[in-house]
């Protein structure tokens, strides 16, 4: 891969550029009004020269959840990593790192959605010990450390709706995220950059802002952290 920190004219240098940018693409997806940007000929001829995205988006593996579509982007837009259950390892953060620190983006996205197979599957293996054969079975136990916490109540795992275990999971992916990485954690501490956690809606298309672990000058809903 190749980049540069030096933005590209017109685009998003701030976390909260780049927020407004992504949640006004989210609103053009949900009502239909695409505009499909950074997709021309002379536009993808120009990437090869060099990327400049303004957001990297950590997200699931989802086929449902694409992010240059449900955010409206293009080519060179945002910077996209991917597993199932957004679950976390050296090699993520790293990428993660590399489009922040190399590649300059100024906003890091942790994409949920509702109905997540490793979600449910993390709380049938705590409620009923099922173990999931082969590498699947990693993606597993990587989720499981985000929703043991709520069994700290007394109430069992299963009594808690899918909502609900899904919101756990992606607040603990975005605090690991600040936590486990020193060179994330000081942007942020500089202002340079924002991790934000989002929760996306399969049926609505509506990509909607839980936590904020920086200053994205957010409106209600947000929980700012530093």
């Amino acid at each position: 891969m190749s980049g540069t920190t030096s933005a590209a004219p017109g685009r998003p240098t701030t976390p909260a550029q780049a927020w407004a940018e992504l949640r006004d693409g989210n609103v053009r997806f949900v009502d239909g009004r695409m505009e499909h940007p950074s997709q021309g000929v002379d536009h993808r001829a120009g990437l090869s020269v060099a990327q400049h995205p303004f957001a990297v988006v950590f997200g699931c593996s989802d086929s449902r959840v694409a992010a240059e579509i449900i955010f409206d982007q293009g080519l060179g837009d945002v910077f996209v990593v991917r597993t199932a259950g957004h679950v976390l390892d050296t090699t993520v953060i790293g990428s993660i790192e590399y489009g922040v620190e190399v590649l300059g983006a100024p906003l890091v996205i942790v994409l949920a959605h509702d109905s997540c197979g490793a979600v449910a599957a993390a709380t049938e293996a705590i409620s009923g010990g099922q173990v999931i054969p082969g590498f699947v079975q990693a993606v597993v136990d990587r989720v499981i450390p985000s929703i043991i916490g709520l069994t700290a109540s007394g109430r069992p795992l299963d009594s808690f709706d899918a909502a609900t275990l899904g919101h756990e999971h992606v607040l603990h992916t975005a605090r690991q995220l600040h936590s486990y990485s020193v060179s994330l954690a000081d942007s942020v501490a500089a202002g340079r950059c924002a991790i934000v956690a989002v929760e996306y809606t399969l049926a609505d298309g509506r990509a909607r802002l839980s936590h904020v672990i920086g200053d994205i000058g957010a409106g209600p809903g947000a929980v700012p952290e530093v």
